[in-house]
């Protein structure tokens, strides 16, 4: 497995549709929280205010967002993205459209505000 130096490193490394996506995300968290901090941590993506972070991953058939534990006023509308063999992550798959509308309000409900 690659060790990547940076965010910017992660995303280059990808195939198109995916290095879209990524990008996609990544700028949702910058517009939704500003003061995000990036880093790689776990070989991945991580956007980070103090102590929370989210990661972000990309695999062969999806993007997935770490972690997402179970949060009442978000369960019902991640479900359909709630990784079956995994609790606390969502899989986004390449072959269906980027729910950006719900990764903003993910981002926004765990509070990244430092």
């Amino acid at each position: 497995m690659s060790e990547y130096a940076s965010v910017d490193d992660y995303i280059d490394t990808q195939e198109p549709l995916v290095r879209e996506r990524l990008s996609a995300i990544r700028a949702l968290f910058h517009q939704v929280v500003p003061q995000t901090e990036e880093s790689i941590r776990y070989n991945m993506p991580a956007f980070s205010v103090g102590k929370d972070h989210l990661y972000i991953g990309a695999h062969k058939s999806h993007i997935g967002l770490y972690p997402m534990y179970h949060q009442s006023e978000l369960d019902q509308v991640v479900e359909p993205y709630r990784a079956a063999k995994t609790k606390d992550s969502l899989h986004f798959k390449h072959s269906e459209p980027l729910p950006l509308g719900l990764i903003e309000r993910i981002i926004a409900t765990k509070q990244l505000k430092g």
